[in-house]
């Protein structure tokens, strides 16, 4: 180890450089983790999307708005909440507040005790407030279509970055929450150990022709359905091509077949 004297006159510790190997080369770096792919063939994929199109064709998300702004609110309002307690919360708050401007002149005490039945309120009125100021300040009071831009929001990742561009401007994005992740895992048509990993594999798999609302019937799916602790298998659609293990319909074909 080799030591480096500070300004204060502490001594820091700075780890020595790695080694080299008898040969003179550096030291291999570690490969990258192999990607996970899906279970399912390119038809079968295909004969997925197109049995949810079938059954629904045009999905819309579950968020009460009236616009792209108030969308934009909506979603940020919505982490660790229920769409139908947000819904409560933001109809009548959306009948007399739809702009950045109006919701800027509202201000932070009457918002939080607008939205004062939302887990995490607080916090979410203070970046409500402050993103709408941005919104003004730097957008001309519009919502931008533009990922990188809204990521620079308050209060606003990529999930609902996604959200926003896919409803209200219609761009084939997708937005892994937390039903989406889990069926992306769990039936193996897109396994990841992250959202982003989950997003990425679907944009490559799943057909153009289905994109746009993809993230909208997975999602309808894994809360309706595909459920967290016991997925409905006999009500699914797609039982018969689901590959998961849990797959009970499949369980009991085998049985009787057996």
């Amino acid at each position: 180890m080799s030591d480096d004297q500070t300004e204060s006159g502490k001594t820091r510790t700075r780890p020595a450089p790695a080694r080299r190997s008898a040969t003179g080369s550096k030291p291999a770096r570690k490969a990258a983790p192999a990607r996970r792919r899906s279970r399912y063939t390119r038809d079968e994929i295909h004969a997925i999307f197109a049995r949810f199109r079938a059954a629904d064709p045009e999905p819309k998300g579950e968020l009460f708005h009236v616009n792209a702004y108030t969308l934009l609110v909506a979603v940020a309002l919505s982490a660790q909440a229920t769409d139908v307690g947000v819904n409560k919360a933001t109809r009548p708050l959306f009948a007399e507040v739809d702009t950045p401007q109006k919701m800027v002149e509202l201000g932070e005490d009457r918002l939080r005790e607008a939205i004062k039945t939302i887990g995490l309120y607080r916090n979410k009125a203070k970046n409500v407030i402050a993103l709408s100021q941005i919104l003004i300040d730097r957008f001309n009071g519009e919502v931008p279509q533009d990922r990188e831009a809204l990521e620079t929001l308050p209060g606003v990742g990529r999930k609902t970055a996604n959200v926003v561009l896919n409803i209200a401007f219609g761009q084939p994005t997708i937005a892994v929450d937390t039903h989406l992740f889990r069926l992306g895992n769990r039936i193996g048509l897109a396994p990841g150990k992250t959202p982003l990993e989950v997003e990425l594999a679907l944009e490559r798999i799943v057909p153009d022709e289905f994109l746009r609302h993809a993230h909208h019937w997975l999602i309808l799916h894994g809360r309706y359905i595909c459920k967290a602790r016991k997925p409905e298998c006999e009500k699914c659609l797609i039982s018969d091509l689901c590959k998961s293990p849990e797959n009970r319909t499949r369980v009991s074909a085998r049985a009787s077949t057996g």
